[in-house]
C-alpha cells in the first residue's frame, strides 16, 4: 500500500494527499513532522535524507519533494487524466505547478505565518498589508490566465490545478483585506465543488497558533489515518 509521510495540516503535504484522493488511491498516512516527530529516525532517513515532509513509499520505491510526488502519482495512476496525455498540455500543467512554487506560494505562506501562525499581539500590520499586496500581485497573473478557461490547462481539471488550489485555500481563508480576483475566485469555487478538495484541502486551520496546534494534534483522532 502507498504510504504518505507527513501531516495533513502541512502546506507541502496537502497537495500530495489531495492528489492521492483525486486518484482514488488507497494509502496509509504516516503522521510525521511537527509535533508528530519521526523525521530523525533511521527508518525515515532512509526514505528522505533531508528529514523533511512529505515523502512517499510506493512498494519499494521512495520519493520526496511535494511537487515531484504529485507528478509521480498523477503520471503513474492518472495518465490521460490528471496527467494530460498531450505533451503540450502536460507541459502547461507542469509550468503552472512550477509557477505555484516559484511565485504564488511564498507570499501566501508568509501571509499565513504572519497571521494564523503569529499571536495576535505580536502581529505586524504593515508586514501583513505588504504580504497581502504581494500575494494579490502574483495571483493577478493567474486571474488573467483563467479569463478564458475554467482550469489552468483548459476545460479539464489536471495536476496543474493541485498546488495552486492549495495556495488559493490559504489565501482566501486568512483574515486580511483582499482585492477582487474574479476569475481566481470562480476557479476556487469550482475546486470547492470537488469532494477531495473539500475533505483534504478545506480544513479549518484556526485563527491563531494555539488553535492551529490544537487542530493539528486532533487530526490523529479524526479518522485521518
Amino acid at each position: 500500500m502507498l504510504e504518505i509521510w507527513g501531516r495533513p495540516y502541512s502546506s507541502n503535504v496537502i497537495p500530495v494527499i489531495w492528489a492521492a484522493n483525486e486518484l482514488g488511491l488507497e494509502y496509509r498516512l504516516q503522521l510525521a513532522g511537527g509535533s508528530f516527530g519521526k523525521l530523525d529516525t533511521d527508518a525515515y532517513v532512509k526514505i528522505n535524507p533531508n528529514r523533511m515532509i512529505p515523502a512517499i513509499r510506493d512498494g519499494d520505491f521512495a520519493l520526496w519533494e511535494s511537487l515531484s510526488i504529485v507528478r509521480y502519482l498523477c503520471d503513474r495512476y492518472g495518465s490521460g487524466g490528471l496527467s494530460p496525455s498531450d505533451i503540450q498540455t502536460r507541459a502547461i500543467a507542469d509550468q503552472w505547478m512550477e509557477w505555484s512554487a516559484s511565485r504564488a506560494f511564498m507570499p501566501v505562506i508568509h501571509l499565513f505565518f504572519a497571521t494564523v501562525r503569529t499571536q495576535p499581539d505580536q502581529r505586524d500590520p504593515a508586514k501583513i498589508v505588504a504580504l497581502a499586496a504581494e500575494a494579490h500581485a502574483a495571483l493577478t497573473i493567474l486571474d488573467a490566465h483563467l479569463v478564458a478557461r475554467p482550469y489552468v490547462c483548459g476545460d479539464a481539471f489536471t495536476m496543474g490545478d493541485i498546488p495552486l488550489g492549495c495556495v488559493a485555500y490559504r489565501y482566501f481563508n486568512v483574515a486580511v483585506d483582499r482585492e477582487p480576483l474574479p476569475h481566481v475566485q470562480a476557479w476556487y469555487q469550482r475546486l470547492a465543488a470537488r469532494p477531495a478538495y473539500r475533505d483534504h484541502v478545506m480544513r479549518h486551520f484556526g485563527t491563531n497558533p494555539d488553535e492551529w496546534a490544537a487542530l493539528e494534534k486532533a487530526c490523529a483522532s479524526e479518522g485521518v489515518l
